[in-house]
């Protein structure tokens, strides 16, 4: 349905992306796509690089006058300081000037280079490079694009950095500016502020920290996903999608982690009748420890999904013990350029992938070549649920 695919490295000409399956007439602004990809350059914490790089964009197919054509859209974003790599990482037949051997603990560096017998870490790197991303979170502005012509928004914020966990405090659809004022793009501005004492204290340190982004995508339908097929199961979609990031390690749906401690009695989400609940059929729930999914079918509560990224493997002053595959010897892994943490950015990649996989049930459920009959096809579905509602007794 809706698939895409990446390709280029990290100092490479540019990354590419390929988004299939987009319907017709669908608005396509590159501005909007470009603040989308600023927004990942957010946080405290981040690297040197997030200040002078930039996001040119390039839409070579798929688009005509702002709207797409039904056919695949391709986006390139180049970058910036090719002219300082194009000799390192030149297409043409060569030799580097010089080769990293000693793999950092943590990164894809060492199991990269056995699996394909490369001698050189940056033959693996270059692709491993959470610098993909940045083709990931174009991909995803066109799927947000998407769900908001059926009334579905998608933001995250950042609950956890290192030791430091946010106050439970959760925003609103509308709360996504005031997140992304945040230096941290924490909702809860006492929890920021230690954040970034504690950002502070690990780059003193030369180390790096973790931590959890949460996602919320509001206003989705009930009838996402499937319980037939385990393949078609939204959570596992989702899950899949979010664990495909890089560094990331854990994925949690709802109150998944906590659920596990509790009795069924208080568990679950009871069901009640509510006349405003329209898109789910007049049935609504009191709380949402699913996270909006139940038995792999969205609900029509919001659906909610924390993401855990491990600390990363990069770090400022090099501590961690590796060898050197071309001496043999026992060393420290090398160092590139570096982030003390990039939670903040996490945010804005998870939203990009849970957009993705809600566009892509969406237009499985739905279907549609075009905008028009895509919108017109979830309207008569939500049309049909209202009109079978329970009525609600005052």
């Amino acid at each position: 349905m809706l698939r895409f695919l990446t390709a280029g490295e990290s100092h490479g000409p540019s990354l590419t992306v390929i988004v299939e399956g987009l319907p017709a007439g669908l608005e396509v602004l590159e501005g909007e796509i470009a603040d989308e990809l600023a927004r990942r350059r957010l946080g405290f914490g981040r690297g040197p690089r997030m200040r002078f790089e930039r996001d040119v964009l390039r839409l070579s197919g798929g688009i005509r006058h702002g709207r797409t054509l039904g056919s695949p859209v391709a986006i390139e974003i180049l970058n910036s300081e090719w002219p300082k790599w194009e000799k390192e990482m030149s297409a043409a037949p060569g030799v580097p000037t010089k080769r990293l051997t000693a793999p950092r603990p943590g990164h894809a560096d060492l199991a990269g280079m056995q699996k394909y017998g490369f001698d050189d870490a940056r033959d693996v790197l270059e692709r491993a490079s959470a610098r993909e991303t940045a083709a990931r979170v174009a991909a995803g502005s066109l799927a947000k694009s998407l769900l908001a012509t059926i009334g579905v928004s998608v933001i995250s914020h950042v609950v956890r950095i290192g030791a430091v966990a946010a106050a439970d405090a959760r925003p609103g659809s509308n709360d996504l500016v005031a997140v992304d004022a945040s230096e941290v793009r924490c909702f809860d501005p006492t929890s920021a502020a230690k954040m970034i004492a504690e950002i502070k204290a690990a780059a003193k340190e030369g180390d790096s920290l973790g931590g959890i982004a949460e996602v919320i995508a509001f206003g989705v339908p009930v009838g996402l996903g499937s319980y037939v097929h385990w393949d078609r199961k939204l959570d596992g979609l989702l899950a899949g999608a979010l664990m495909s990031i890089q560094a990331v390690k854990a994925v949690e749906i709802g109150d998944g982690i906590a659920q596990a401690a509790q009795r069924g009695s208080v568990a679950h989400d009871a069901i009640v009748r509510d006349e405003r609940a329209t898109s789910s059929g007049g049935l609504a729930r009191r709380s949402d420890h699913a996270g909006g999914i139940e038995g792999g079918v969205s609900s029509g509560a919001p659906i909610i999904v924390k993401v855990a990224m491990k600390p990363l493997a990069t770090l400022n002053r090099p501590t961690l013990e590796t060898v050197d595959l071309a001496t043999g010897e026992s060393t420290v892994s090398f160092k590139e350029r570096t982030d003390v943490t990039a939670v903040p950015a996490l945010g804005v990649v998870a939203e990009a992938m849970v957009a993705l996989v809600v566009a892509n049930e969406a237009l499985r459920k739905f279907g549609g070549d075009s905008v028009i009959e895509f919108v017109r096809n979830h309207d008569a579905f939500v049309t049909s649920l209202a009109a079978s509602a329970p009525s609600v007794r005052t």
